[in-house]
């Protein structure tokens, strides 16, 4: 009976996809060429299905999972968060889809997936399907009041991308604690939540991807072209600067003195593209873009060193140490947004001030106010993806949503048919 309805288990989601097709009947169109030269698109589409998905293949008998997975969850995403983020901005009932809607939901995916790394081998895939649905629904609400309400400046999504992802994800990750078995593992057990030579190698990989198209991602809903250009290269400056930096603190704190530890290579060479996002298309100079992708590299790669142990033995699992890549650089990001926007001006900004701090032109709002509505936002960020991610945690341990035992966490051979 158990392996007859385990055939049914995913069942529930193409009844959700049907759903999804009929509110695309009734409430979308195609929006014209008013936004087809909207950059980034394609780019940001590599970045979630192949960065993403081999980024987090490093565990040894996970890797069909972390493809497949990221696959399934991003494919249904992109399509909900479309219509999420749309409802928002409907003219006469019509949802209209541009490339610039794709790419905003192909964006908004992105923190779905920042959830998973936190999930990785932990949750089952019933529920990475559920949390996903919640916690897309919810986090554009939370661009909704970003965009609309408080008018905050984000372009790269350090705000409202990675800290909502990252956060979310601690808060189920909180929720789903399960007790350890204590003691000596058995003889003979052959331990999982681990990598392999050959799956740390697809992973960076993944690194790679990701690397290469940040730039695009921070830049992709830029306004202008001087705009577009200076996000560009404050993000590549960051990341560059970002990458030094890991390879050499990683030598300096590594257990194993003088060696680099290859988890800081896959994902602390990347803080610094999360570290500048927020900021990435503001007059900040090309040198503040190194030092942000300094600063992200010691943060990162010093909470992979120190902070994520002491996560683990809270109880609170991060796999991909999500918090270290998204979480603390995507904070910070969202404090330097509230020091530039405090020296924000016209003389600096010229024509690109109303594109980048639209309330302050429109609405009469002082830097000083517009610094306090970025601090605001970041909180409400903080505070809306960790509760909700612990209340959306607490209904994923039932048993409607098959969680997974302690024993079945980090293995393919539950959910694939293995060669």
């Amino acid at each position: 009976m158990v392996d007859k309805m385990s055939r049914y288990k995913y069942a529930p989601l193409l009844v959700f996809q049907i759903f999804l097709m009929v509110l695309y009947i009734v409430f979308t169109t195609y929006g014209g060429d008013k936004e087809v030269n909207v950059r980034g698109f394609e780019d940001t589409h590599v970045m979630i299905f192949i960065g993403f998905a081999f980024l987090m293949t490093f565990l040894k008998k996970y890797c069909y999972s972390a493809i497949g997975f990221n696959w399934f969850l991003a494919a249904l995403v992109i399509q909900w968060a479309l219509l999420c983020q749309s409802f928002f901005h409907m003219k006469d009932n019509t949802i209209f889809i541009t490339k610039k809607s794709l790419l905003e939901a192909d964006i908004m995916s992105a923190t779905v997936l920042i959830t998973f790394g936190v999930l990785l081998g932990l949750a089952s895939g019933t529920q990475l399907l559920f949390i996903a649905i919640i916690e897309t629904a919810v986090g554009c609400i939370n661009l909704y009041l970003m965009e609309e309400v408080y008018k905050v400046s984000d372009i790269g999504g350090s705000i409202a991308i990675h800290t909502y992802g990252a956060y979310f994800g601690l808060g189920v990750s909180t929720a789903m604690r399960m007790r350890k078995p204590t003691g000596p593992d058995p003889p003979g057990t052959v331990r999982l939540d681990g990598p392999s030579y050959a799956s740390d190698v697809t992973s960076v990989l993944g690194s790679i991807f990701l690397w290469i198209f940040w730039p695009s991602f921070n830049s992709g809903l830029a306004s202008s072209d001087s705009e577009h250009q200076r996000a560009v290269i404050n993000t590549y400056l960051a990341l560059a600067a970002a990458t030094v930096t890991t390879f050499v603190l990683s030598a300096m704190v590594n257990h194993k003195p003088g060696k680099i530890e290859m988890e800081h290579v896959q994902n602390s060479t990347l803080a610094g593209g999360v570290a500048v996002g927020a900021v990435a298309n503001m007059f900040i100079s090309p040198g503040v873009a190194i030092a942000i992708g300094i600063g992200a590299g010691f943060v990162s790669v010093f909470g992979y060193r120190y902070l994520s142990p002491k996560l683990q033995n809270l109880g609170i699992q991060d796999t991909c140490g999500v918090n270290n890549l998204h979480g603390i650089p995507g904070v910070c990001s969202g404090l330097l947004s509230v020091l530039f926007a405090a020296l924000a001006t016209s003389e600096i900004y010229g024509a690109e001030y109303a594109d980048i701090f639209p309330a302050i032109v429109e609405d009469g709002r002082s830097p000083a106010n517009q610094a306090l509505y970025q601090l605001i936002a970041l909180v409400t960020t903080l505070v809306l993806s960790f509760g909700t991610g612990l209340l959306t945690g607490f209904i994923a341990k039932i048993g409607l949503f098959t969680p997974l035992a302690v024993h079945e966490r980090y293995d393919d051979e539950l959910n694939w048919d293995l060669p």
